[in-house]
C-alpha cells in the first residue's frame, strides 16, 4: 500500500509540473505601432504617438533660424505643417536619417510665386557621423544647428529608427 501511494503521490506531481510546463507564457509586449510622429518647434520636442497616447518624447535641434515655416532653400528653417516620413537612409553623413515629405505642393507653389528654390531634404537625424567627442556632442544638443533638419541624440535616432516605419505621418507646429 505503502509503494501505491508514493507511486500515486509521485504521479500527481509529475502530472501538476507537466500541466505547468505546457502552459503557454505570457507574450512580451512588442514595439508599440507609432502611428503618428508630433514635433512642437516652441518647445524642441518630438513625440512618438499610437493609439494610446503619447509613447516618446525626445529634445530635438532645428536649424539655425527655428522660427516661422521654410520657404525656401538655405533660409535654415524647419518646416512647419503636415508631412509624411516617407524613406530612411542608413548611410547618411548623420547618425541614420529618414525623410520628411518637405516640399509638399503648397509648400512648392509658394516658393515658385517668390521665385525661388523650396529646398528640399529635410530630415530627422542623429549627430554628424564625424562628430566623435561626447563633450562636443552634448554642446550640439544644446544648440539649433542643423540647416532645416530635426536633430536628435543617436541613441535617440536609433530608438526612433526601430518605432517609425516609412509612410508615417508626422506633424510639425510652430
Amino acid at each position: 500500500m505503502r509503494g501505491g501511494r508514493r507511486l500515486l503521490c509521485l504521479s500527481g506531481l509529475l502530472a501538476l509540473l507537466a500541466a505547468g510546463c505546457a502552459s503557454k507564457p505570457e507574450p512580451e509586449p512588442g514595439p508599440p505601432d507609432i502611428d503618428r510622429v508630433l514635433v512642437r518647434k516652441a518647445a524642441r520636442t518630438l513625440e512618438l504617438h499610437n493609439d494610446r497616447g503619447m509613447y516618446r518624447r525626445y529634445r530635438v535641434s532645428l536649424g539655425g533660424q527655428p522660427r516661422g515655416h521654410k520657404v525656401q532653400e538655405g533660409d535654415e528653417r524647419t518646416p512647419e505643417g503636415d508631412y509624411v516620413l516617407d524613406w530612411r537612409n542608413p548611410n547618411s553623413a548623420f547618425h541614420k536619417s529618414i525623410h520628411i515629405s518637405y516640399p509638399n505642393a503648397l509648400d512648392r507653389t509658394v516658393a515658385r510665386s517668390l521665385g525661388v528654390s523650396p529646398g528640399g531634404m529635410i530630415m530627422i537625424h542623429g549627430l554628424p557621423n564625424w562628430l566623435t567627442s561626447p563633450r562636443l556632442a552634448e554642446e550640439y544638443r544644446r544648440h539649433d544647428w542643423t540647416d532645416g533638419c530635426i536633430a536628435v541624440g543617436n541613441e535617440e535616432m536609433d530608438e526612433i529608427w526601430a518605432l517609425v516605419a516609412d509612410g508615417t505621418p508626422i506633424t510639425i507646429l510652430p
